[in-house]
This record gives structure tokens, C-alpha cells and sequence, in this order.
């Protein structure tokens, strides 16, 4: 019988794989065609997760970024959701680390396990042992929000003003809500766009990690429903949730926030 220990374990070993493969196909491919490497990148993982979670959890259903959307995951108890190669574009530049592989296990209704690897900065965080910040931030330091370094919401630059933050401009959301983890960051706030893959991962280790997770309004995020869009995401130290959640409910203007996917 599987323990929900052995999923865990699942996820970790499988996105930590996955990125490893990311890591060789990176060298021995190059930079000189950047979208013949995006393209490698995502089939590949998406080729080996799928076809790991085939093997070890045959009787489980898988919502991925890279595969076709297969209804019956929506009577299923149990689906895999993940992000073969977040942050693709910064995958395929030379140098950057902030690209991830996102594994997480949906279950009755809510995340139950998760892993996000970050290959090129040599770590998995995950929900076997996810990692705990300090209780107290240090006196004095500046709130750090770390948003998309290609497309920032308006309203996190005024949410940047209004609290006298510091923004941190970052690739893929899952490197993102690691940094807050990490305590390299704050918070995480995004609107304009994004999927069920693109957050369930490190959404589930924050919220083993004892941070806040949640909507910008507010409301749970959930996943596992018809249609995967799930626009926006809060990630931040549970204290500062109350005040963050009242910033952005008074000076958002989402609306200008057009759709587009990604961190």
C-alpha cells in the first residue's frame, strides 16, 4: 500500500531526475537556437515524468503543462500536476538558474505532496523536508517582493511604493516562491495569468514550510477543476499576509493586468 511518506519521496526523486536530464540536454545542446532548446527541454521532461508516473503510479492521473488535458482527471482521487520546465525562456539563456521543475500530487480534494527543483542552483526543495525560515525577520530589513523579471503587474511596482519594498525581478514562479522559502525573498504576488501547474508544486511545499498561500483576494487556491487557469497567487510570511491582502485589495487595478501565462 502507498504511504503518503512514499509520495513525497515520489515527487522529490522525480523532479530532482528530471532536472538532472534538463541539466545534460542544457550542455550538450548550447544556447545558439534558443527555441530548439526550449522545445527539447520541455518534451523531454514531459516525456520522463509522464512516463515515470506511468510506471510507479499507474492508477493515478496526470495534468500537465506539456500534455493533452484528459477529462477524466476530474473524477480521478488522485492526479499528479506538473510543470515538466518552468521558466522556459530562462532555460534557454546561458547563465541563468532560475528556471524549475514543478511535481505536485493533488488528492481528495487538496495538495497533499510536492517538489520544485531548481537544477542549475543544485536543489530540490520538497515536502519530505521542507525548508523552515526563521520565526522573526530581521529588525530593520526592507520587505522584499519578488516578481516576473519580463512581466511585472502594475500594481506590485504601487504595492512596492506603498510598503517601501524592495522588488526582486525573477524567472520562473517556481523559483519565485522558493526564494521566499528561502528567505530571499518576502513575498511572492502574481496576477495576469497563470495555470494549475505553474503554482501547485511550490505551492504545496510553502504551505509545508508554514507560509501563506492564497489567491489575491484572499480565497483558497484550488486545483484540479475543468478548467486549469488559475490567475493569481499570494506566497508570503504568514504575518504579513493580513496587511498584503489589504494593499492589494485597495490599490490593485488588476484589470490591466492582461492574461498571459507563466511566472
Amino acid at each position: 500500500m502507498k504511504s503518503i511518506r512514499d509520495d513525497h519521496e515520489v515527487a522529490r526523486d522525480l523532479a530532482s531526475e528530471a532536472g538532472q536530464l534538463l541539466l545534460r540536454l542544457r550542455a550538450r545542446h548550447g544556447f545558439a537556437e534558443p527555441e530548439v532548446l526550449r522545445t527539447l527541454g520541455d518534451r523531454t521532461s514531459h516525456e520522463f515524468l509522464f512516463s515515470a508516473l506511468g510506471r510507479l503510479r499507474p492508477s493515478d492521473a496526470v495534468l500537465s503543462e506539456e500534455g493533452a488535458d484528459d477529462p477524466a482527471r476530474l473524477s480521478a482521487r488522485r492526479v499528479w500536476i506538473i510543470d515538466p520546465l518552468d521558466g522556459t525562456r530562462e532555460f534557454s539563456e546561458p547563465g541563468r538558474t532560475d528556471w524549475a521543475v514543478h511535481v505536485a500530487l493533488w488528492e481528495n480534494g487538496d495538495l497533499v505532496a510536492g517538489a520544485v527543483a531548481l537544477p542549475a542552483q543544485g536543489s530540490t526543495v520538497s515536502t519530505v523536508d521542507p525548508p523552515w525560515l526563521p520565526e522573526e525577520r530581521p529588525a530593520g530589513q526592507r520587505l522584499r517582493i519578488t516578481a516576473s523579471r519580463t512581466r511585472p503587474p502594475a500594481f506590485v511596482q504601487r504595492m512596492a511604493t506603498q510598503l517601501g519594498a524592495e522588488v526582486v525581478p525573477m524567472g520562473s514562479a517556481g523559483a519565485k516562491i522558493c526564494a521566499v522559502m528561502l528567505g530571499i525573498a518576502d513575498i511572492y504576488v502574481h496576477a495576469g495569468g497563470q495555470y494549475e501547474w505553474d503554482s501547485a508544486a511550490p505551492v504545496a511545499v510553502a504551505r509545508a514550510s508554514g507560509l501563506h498561500t492564497s489567491r489575491i483576494d484572499g480565497s483558497p487556491l484550488r486545483y484540479n477543476v475543468a478548467d486549469p487557469l488559475l490567475p493569481d497567487v499570494l506566497v508570503c510570511r504568514s504575518e504579513l499576509s493580513g496587511m498584503l491582502l489589504a494593499s492589494i485589495r485597495d490599490g490593485a487595478d488588476l484589470d490591466s493586468a492582461g492574461p498571459h501565462a507563466g511566472g
